[in-house]
């Protein structure tokens, strides 16, 4: 198959949507050489993003704006040159196309709690995102969660709809060297005892709940809260409950970590705290089991559904549920080493090669429903 990639996304920003593409994509070029690629960016500066594969072609298609790229300068390409498939590993699909195709659907917090959005992101996903899924042939959700608001909000038929869980990075499965834990240790300033937050900070997070929990509990066995991620518009309130409360001495705010320091990070921590109100999937989950750190985490949605039993779950609507956890997740010894076992034979179902496998099982059923379509 000629598989023609959308990446205008590839360079905006380095969360879990960045790492799914990036470990996705490698994987297919590797283990099915049998299908030339092309990656379709916005700007020249992506070129060489994924190394030399001799069954990876690299285009440019510059535009003005997002939009103007996705639904007039994708679509030219594609009748133009009239690959076999489109693919999108991020929301959004080119409409005006005669080529099949699929996107990735990431989670869809925008209809459960449109609250959380900006108002100019309510009218795409309003009128936008309803459009990209009755123009696809298929969609990938990234948990049955996801799955069933594709179903539920955009109305897609169940057979379009496949659940497909990321994997995780092998770095997060071995242990950290002890000279690294140190060099990481001195890097942040970390202190000894600490709880980690390792997500931006945006409404669906409720970042705001966890640090009105996090003050009840800080002076506790002189505990500190360690954030690693940015905040973004709709936060200013929570962000500000940090100096309101008191708390600004044992809140340490690192902005964006690069992976090569994540593992580290969790290996030193005491437990993930992240009682969000949705979550899609939850890469920094399933990371977090991985290397043996202990979780708390919401007892809804996709953080319940991927963590399984090896999280202790809270209510993220109750400060006082989220307090309670937070003594328990560090104080209950028996606790911890169950969570513990249980997140490493958990996070055993999450690999990159069962990612692509199921991913191009899905690009590969709509190629062969449209030969079938077109005879």
């Amino acid at each position: 198959m000629k598989i023609a990639i959308m990446l205008r996304h590839i360079d905006e920003h380095g969360g879990g949507v960045m790492e799914y593409t990036r470990r996705l994509l490698e994987q297919f070029f590797a283990t099915f050489r049998q299908h030339q690629y092309y990656l379709l960016y916005r700007t020249p500066n992506n070129i060489g993003s994924f190394g030399d594969f001799e069954n990876v072609h690299e285009i440019v298609l510059e535009s003005a704006s997002k939009p103007a790229w996705d639904q007039i300068a994708v679509p030219r390409y594609l009748e133009r040159e009239k690959p076999d498939i489109v693919f999108n590993p991020k929301y959004s699909f080119p409409l005006l196309t005669s080529v099949p195709g699929l996107f990735v659907c990431h989670g869809l917090d925008w209809y459960v709690m449109p609250w959380g959005s900006r108002w100019i992101d309510r009218l795409s996903h309003k009128f936008l995102v309803p459009l990209y899924s009755r123009k696809a042939k298929a969609i990938i959700a990234v948990s049955e969660t996801t799955r069933e608001h594709v179903m539920r909000y955009l109305n897609k038929p169940s057979s379009d709809v496949v659940t497909v869980y990321h994997g995780v990075d092998e770095s997060f499965r071995c242990p950290v060297a002890e000279e690294q834990l140190q060099a990481t240790r001195k890097k942040f300033s970390l202190p000894p005892s600490y709880y980690l937050y390792v997500s931006r900070i945006y409404p669906p997070k409720n970042f705001g709940r966890l640090i009105r929990a996090f003050a009840k509990v800080s002076t506790d066995h002189n505990r500190y809260l360690v954030v690693a991620g940015t905040h973004t518009e709709g936060c200013e309130d929570e962000i500000a409950l940090i100096e309101d409360l008191g708390i600004s001495n044992r809140v340490m705010q690192l902005g964006w970590v690069g992976r090569k320091d994540l593992p580290a990070l969790y290996s030193m921590a005491d437990a993930l705290v992240q009682p969000s109100l949705y979550e899609s999937f939850g890469i920094s989950l399933v990371e977090a089991m991985s290397i043996g750190c202990p979780i708390l985490t919401a007892n809804c949605y996709g953080a319940a559904e991927v963590t399984a039993d090896a999280a202790l779950l809270v209510d993220p609507q109750d400060v006082d549920a989220i307090e309670t956890g937070l003594r328990r997740i560090v104080d209950d010894t028996s606790l911890r080493e169950t969570l513990i076992a249980r997140g490493f034979k958990r996070s055993e179902e999450f690999t990159w090669e069962k990612c692509a496998a199921q991913t191009m099982g899905a690009i590969e059923d709509v190629y062969q429903r449209s030969i079938v379509k077109n005879r």
